[in-house]
């Protein structure tokens, strides 16, 4: 391990800080532009953090250390999945520590501490988006483990760097199973980030709300690593899509320093903006489902990752 790549490795992480919540201003801004209303400033997201870094918190009187804990758990997940996805670069230190279902790991536990501490008050609105919230992660995480296991038998590894590197490698061989993968995956990503059509993150209607209703109780700095973790939730699906499905521009093993970097980045930032301008659009031409109906949309997700793993087995034999 090198100095280089150890500041590659920080970089990285730095940039995904950075960028998360100017990820989510973007989609705001293109949601009201579709939607002929008048957009928020793309720097919004920032001034919410500002304010709430600046207000004192209010706890409830009955709150717990796993209460107060929450949030810097979940945003400390949230950074190191960052470390782990190859956003930009494939020779990180981190990335080749862990592999995907790792990364899985880490967000199942970011969701069971939200959930825990959205039950630890008491009210009924937190008990309730958690036992929601539980139920979409119990029926979201296998679709997801479905769509990687696609790129894993193409790429013959578990660990996202590989399958960045075998994707590049070949960069116009396009198996028929990464499009089946791929809608599955965008539908899992939807799901997971309390996005239309599962859960609308800009209403708080207390009988619809999932993600809202867990961190009703958080104030000030509390509810600002909660929103920033999510922020970052949504970036990290996005690069993990973008490594599966759009490898494209990633600086590889033994890319020429700094102009490989340079590149990638911006790169990235096109994709961002493409991806951002692509959520937007399929939320403002969907409605949200009623909650009993996640579990079919769910299984049609998993039902097409399934489908994407027959067709590549069918067509290697």
């Amino acid at each position: 391990m090198t100095a280089l790549t150890m500041v590659r490795q920080f970089g990285e992480v730095l940039l995904a800080i950075a960028i998360a919540p100017l990820f989510s201003g973007w989609i705001a801004q293109c949601r009201a532009w579709l939607q002929s209303r008048a957009a928020p400033p793309l720097t919004q997201p920032y001034r919410m953090l500002r304010k709430l870094f600046q207000k004192d918190v209010a706890l409830a009187t009955n709150a717990s250390a796993l209460f107060r804990m929450t949030p810097y758990i979940l945003f400390g997940t949230m950074v190191l999945a960052a470390a782990i996805i190859p956003s930009i670069a494939t020779d990180l230190p981190f990335a080749r520590v862990a592999d995907a279902i790792a990364l899985i790991g880490l967000f199942a536990t970011a969701r069971v501490f939200l959930s825990l501490a959205a039950m630890d008050i008491g009210t009924a609105f937190g008990s309730m988006g958690a036992r929601r919230d539980m139920m979409i992660g119990f029926l979201a995480e296998p679709a997801l483990l479905m769509v990687l296991f696609n790129a894993f038998l193409l790429s013959g590894s578990t660990a996202l760097p590989n399958v960045v590197e075998a994707s590049t490698a070949h960069p116009f061989l396009m198996d028929p199973s990464l499009l089946f993968a791929a809608v599955a995956f965008l539908m899992v990503l939807l799901a997971e980030n309390a996005r239309i059509p599962i859960d609308n993150p800009a209403t708080h209607l207390e009988l619809t709300m999932i993600h809202e209703a867990m961190a009703l109780e958080y104030s000030a700095r509390h509810l600002a690593l909660v929103e920033w973790a999510s922020d970052l939730k949504l970036f990290n699906y996005a690069c993990i899509g973008f490594a599966l499905f759009l490898p494209w521009g990633i600086a590889t093993h033994g890319a020429d320093g700094a102009l490989a970097l340079g590149l990638a980045v911006a790169v990235l930032l096109a994709k961002l903006t493409v991806a951002g301008a692509a959520l937007a659009l399929i939320e403002s031409l969907s409605a949200k489902l009623r909650i009993f109906r996640a579990p079919e949309y769910l299984a049609m997700a998993f039902l097409l990752a399934v489908l994407g793993l027959l067709v590549h087995l069918l067509l290697g034999a």
